[in-house]
């Protein structure tokens, strides 16, 4: 048998603590007690149309569904040590908004939260928009289907990512990353995926100064390069580009392709470098 809240206002510390089989809807979590970790510890809930202000509201929750609903700016650290969720059309705002969570997909929404997602697993970011610092750091299978994503520092030390259909507006993305696949994506980023393994691009639109340096196991397929000097320098690389590379560094190993280049570098190594760059000839 299921409980149904409705139309409640809640302020008071774990307000709703180790709540089961219950309909959550139009609720507000936020007054002048403050209390914190409002639904901790819930099982089996559905939660829709409602507010929180409060701190800590969502910790330690299994299964469950949040729909319609605004987690506001200081309700810090909402969702964490939580699995087996469903989030859709909700807002996020607050810092640190999912932590060490696993088996959760998030539709429809609109994140501005620092630090989101760090050490989670099995997550499910799509059709959503999200700004976020450190994004999604040491977490694991994770996939990205059309977000359009704004942030720094994003996707460190991550081991499964895919990502789809998206666009990324980052610095130092994926370094230290393992077994990413990123495509028909633009890729905007500075220093992006140094320290890599295993990272693939397919069909992606890349920008930004001196990138896939240091990679291991770096592939690029019918991949565009704009604005990219520096570019692959002590990595073992295959690459297809489309159009120019304004200039390759001392690839270590593999292949380089492209319609033209700026600038091939081979000088000042500070390890053997064999790769092999070569310019696309064109057939009449």
């Amino acid at each position: 048998m299921r409980t149904t809240v409705k139309d409640r206002t809640f302020d008071e510390e774990r307000a709703l603590y180790n709540i089961m089989h219950a309909d959550i809807n139009n609720c507000v979590f936020a007054g002048p007690a403050d209390g914190e970790s409002v639904l901790k510890e819930a099982r089996d809930v559905n939660v829709s149309d409602c507010e929180f202000s409060l701190r800590y509201p969502l910790w330690h929750i299994d299964v469950f569904s949040v729909s319609n609903t605004c987690i506001g700016e200081t309700a810090r650290a909402a969702l964490w040590y939580s699995r087996h969720g469903k989030i859709t059309d909700c807002k996020f705002s607050g810092i640190k908004a999912v932590r060490e969570c696993s088996d959760i997909t998030i539709t429809n929404s609109h994140i501005a939260s620092e630090e989101f997602g760090w050490k989670s697993s099995e997550i499910i970011l799509k059709d959503s928009d999200i700004e976020s610092e450190y994004l999604f750091l040491d977490s694991s299978n994770i996939r990205l289907d059309n977000v359009k994503m704004k942030g720094k520092y994003s996707f460190q030390y991550i081991d499964g990512l895919e990502i789809l259909n998206s666009q990324l507006d980052t610095k130092d993305a994926f370094w230290h990353s393992k077994n990413i696949t990123v495509r028909d994506s633009i890729v905007k980023g500075e220093y992006l995926g140094w320290f890599s393994e295993g990272l693939t691009l397919i069909n992606c639109k890349i920008s930004g100064t001196q990138p896939l340096c240091y990679c291991k196991d770096l592939t690029l397929i019918n991949c565009t390069m704009d604005g990219c000097d520096l570019s692959f320098e002590y990595s073992d690389v295959q690459a297809d580009i489309i159009g120019h590379i304004d200039s390759v560094k001392n690839p270590r190993s593999g292949k380089i392709v492209a319609d033209s280049i700026g600038e091939i570098i081979t000088e000042n190594a500070v390890m053997e470098c064999l790769g092999k760059v070569e310019i696309r000839q064109s057939s009449i």
